[in-house]
């Protein structure tokens, strides 16, 4: 006898959400910033709710977990990366190219210019380190400093640093937002870069331009101290060259050639490494703090260290400790804990049929691919107004919408896309965000006054739904991959 499976309703498929958002809500109430780990239990929880209303409707157990599985496995190439940028960011910083990226980098600060340059200076550190939190808690709070002194606007000092911060943070391969936009939707790593390009350097441009008109006779022959202090730091500890940036450029070389992402992060790291090993030697051995050890075998623990641990800076200068204590697999192990979390989620809602009523919902009015990216950017946003965390603003919406794109054969790669240009960049406009609060408490002004000043951050979901509507930059599926999506059914 066959059983009855019946079709979810809306309120089924709204009861899981409705779970998820108030488990959410409790834990930034509770945890405030600190609510990234126990946002994964809010999810599971919430799987296991979709999973009761999916036997509720006739489904097995052992149905429901099996599809979850099948999601979580979709994710396995992208865990393995991000443990692999985890091991790029320790040897990175421990051969000196990080440092020297960021030498060279506020080495381009102007008086003359702050707004323009610190925006620079800060895409130049995002995209060396992958974070715009640490851009804003390091170099974001010296800027504002010196903003301060200079007597400038400091509601659009913050703007300058957090358009800057999200910028590098978006197009780095480093960064934890841009590897799980890539692994929500099964997109190629560098794929996903490169695509974003498209939205992201006319977005960058206009801001600068924007920046550079407000800078305009805000000039100070006022010396920079701050940025001098944290220069001598980095020569102290590191052995500064341009030559600390061959790492990058290999990187850079294989990612622009395509090469398969895995193997591109493994020969960065072991680059980072071989650097590491041969103009670092005291540094690692440092980092290694193991007085019974050979030199050789010191230089041995110390690489592997930083490549597991991660780096950690004890130079005495805070700002810059607090900006190279980072990397390491296991830095990257709750990120990953979010991922798994996060697709065991939507595999339950996929599989128990309640993802597509909501998509159904969600799409009853849209009619052309501009109406898809609208869909998908005013997910991302109200994720962001009701979850309170980017993460989420870019798991969730790319669950719901990556089955909507394939079936108007359209790329997925335009859906990661689309989640980085919303999701990512407008959670530090929301004040009760993760996101928002952070950059808020960092460098003290409130969001509602800098948000307006975030050019960045607003100008690239504009771009996003313009080029949706325009036909710019949509890739569409090939032959092959429209087959693969009949096929998949």
């Amino acid at each position: 006898m066959s059983k009855t499976i019946k079709k979810p309703s809306l309120l089924d498929a709204l009861i899981p959400v409705i779970v998820l958002i108030s488990m959410l809500a409790g834990t930034v109430y509770v945890f405030g910033l600190d609510s990234f780990g126990p946002n994964q239990v809010a999810l599971i929880m919430a799987a296991a709710v979709a999973a009761m209303i999916g036997i509720k409707n006739g489904l097995d157990w052992k149905e429901i977990e099996q599809g979850m599985i099948d999601t979580i496995s979709l994710s396995m190439q992208s865990i393995l990366i991000l443990l692999m940028v985890g091991s790029l960011i320790g040897s990175w910083i421990l051969s000196g190219t990080v440092p020297s990226m960021i030498y060279y980098g506020v080495e381009l600060m102007s008086p003359d210019y702050f707004y323009l340059t610190a925006c620079l200076v800060c895409a130049l550190l995002g995209f060396s380190i992958g974070s715009s939190w640490t851009v804003a808690g390091t170099l974001g709070i010296g800027l504002m400093g010196i903003a301060a002194a200079l007597d400038l606007s400091l509601p659009i000092s913050a703007g300058a640093i957090i358009s800057g911060a999200y910028f590098g943070d978006k197009l780095s391969p480093l960064s934890e937002t841009t590897n799980l936009a890539a692994a929500v939707t099964s997109n190629n790593l560098f794929d996903h870069i490169q695509h974003m390009l498209w939205t992201t350097i006319p977005g960058f441009i206009i801001t600068l331009i924007l920046f550079f008109i407000l800078g305009i006779g805000s000039g100070s022959n006022v010396v920079i101290d701050d940025i001098e202090i944290l220069q001598a730091a980095m020569q102290d500890t590191f052995t500064i060259n341009p030559l600390m940036l061959v790492p990058l450029i290999l990187l850079l070389t294989m990612a622009i050639k395509k090469l398969p992402a895995l193997s591109t992060l493994i020969c960065g790291t072991v680059a980072g490494c071989l650097f590491a090993a041969v103009f670092q030697s005291d540094v690692v051995i440092a980092l290694a703090d193991d007085d019974s050890l050979s030199a050789g075998a010191a230089v041995f623990k110390g690489l592997f260290s930083s490549m597991f641990l991660g780096y950690n800076s004890v130079t005495g200068n805070e700002a810059l400790d607090a900006l190279l204590s980072k990397g390491g697999m296991s830095n990257m192990l709750t990120t990953i804990g979010l991922v798994i979390n996060a697709m065991a989620f939507g595999g339950a809602m996929r599989r128990t049929g309640l993802l597509e009523r909501l998509v159904e919902a969600a799409l009853s009015r849209v009619k052309s691919a501009g109406d898809l990216i609208i869909a998908t950017v005013g997910t991302c946003i109200g994720t962001n107004l009701l979850a309170a965390d980017q993460y989420l603003s870019i798991v969730i919406p790319g669950q719901m919408f990556v089955k909507s794109y394939e079936e108007r054969d359209l790329s997925t790669i335009n859906l990661s896309r689309t989640l980085e240009d919303s999701g990512t960049l407008t959670s530090a406009l929301v004040p009760w965000n993760t996101c928002g609060a952070y950059m808020s408490a960092t460098l003290g002004v409130s969001t509602f006054l800098y948000a307006p000043f975030a050019f960045f951050n607003i100008i690239c979901p504009i771009i996003a739904v313009i080029y949706g509507y325009s036909q710019i930059a949509l890739l569409e599926l090939d032959k092959g991959q429209q087959q693969a999506v009949a096929d998949k059914g």
